[in-house]
């Protein structure tokens, strides 16, 4: 028991590393980016290129992954996803969710259809014994980089000069250019962090889950969830409903592996039907 309530934890984690960008983008910047699953899988892709191509180690193709993901959504979010700002909810979503059938047949013309896979250095692999029980190692290293992109986001967005900057562009965006503030830099900057974190998810995700031309699809389900589940622009809510989703998803595979893959669906809306606006969602 203790190892599956680890092991959904740490897959809970990943899923927090996915979605928390989409939280963030979409709770403080009110723009439905569906195509935040295509960032998530070009990380994985920059990941898995840097590694062989280039011979990076995997902790210096992590970084890689974050900042290539970032750069391109800059690129997206100036040339196109900045035309939607004002548009309909409806516009949002058909326009973005476009964007991930283009990424996803680019990839496939580019990679081909097979699962591409990491090896990881020696360190991160194997297991290790705690209290008793044997722990995969690559699991506690992923809850560890959960663990400080949590500390990091809630010190920027709550303790700095730039995170005081974002919540007021987002509050009222023309109270803020009256004061000086640079909105649309500040929106492409709040962008280029949630897909970042994205492609961040991307990479750590492929020793877990594998990676191929669907991961923006498959992965878009579990992102939109959490984000669902935790509420709008709440990072407490995303790590919380990542870790509860995570735990349910692989206890429920374990234990009720014939409705196991449902059991998150019934999860979500258990829980919306308490807390419309989610765990800690306040609109």
């Amino acid at each position: 028991m203790a190892i599956v309530l680890f092991d959904g934890f740490a897959f809970g984690m990943l899923l927090f590393v996915l979605s928390v960008g989409l939280s963030v983008t979409l709770g403080l910047m009110n723009f439905i980016n569906l195509a935040h699953g295509a960032f998530g899988m070009l990380g994985g892709y920059i990941a898995v290129l840097t590694m062989r191509q280039l011979g990076l180690p995997f902790l210096l193709a992590l970084p890689a992954a974050f900042l290539g993901a970032a750069l391109v959504s800059v690129v997206f979010e100036r040339t196109l996803f900045r035309r939607l700002y004002k548009a309909g909810e409806l516009n949002q979503v058909l326009f973005t969710i476009g964007v991930v059938f283009v990424a996803a047949a680019i990839a496939t013309y580019a990679f081909g259809t097979v699962q591409q896979v990491i090896i990881l250095p020696s360190w991160l692999r194997g297991s290790v014994e705690v209290f008793g029980l044997r722990l995969g190692v690559y699991r506690i290293f992923l809850i560890v980089v959960a663990l400080a992109v949590t500390a990091v986001l809630v010190f920027g967005l709550e303790r700095t000069r730039l995170g005081a900057q974002i919540r007021a562009a987002v509050d009222n965006q023309r109270v803020a250019q009256g004061l000086g503030l640079d909105v649309e830099r500040i929106f492409a900057i709040t962008f280029a962090l949630g897909s970042g974190l994205a492609g961040l998810g991307g990479a750590l995700a492929i020793e877990i889950v594998g990676l191929d031309p669907a991961f923006g699809f498959h992965f878009l389900v579990y992102v939109l969830i959490v984000v669902a589940v935790g509420g709008l622009g709440s990072i407490a809510g995303s790590f919380a409903g990542a870790a509860l989703l995570g735990i349910g998803d692989v206890a429920g595979k374990y234990f009720m592996p014939e409705i196991g893959s449902f059991l998150i669906y019934l999860l979500l809306v258990a829980i919306l039907f308490v807390k419309p606006l989610g765990l800690f969602g306040k609109r």
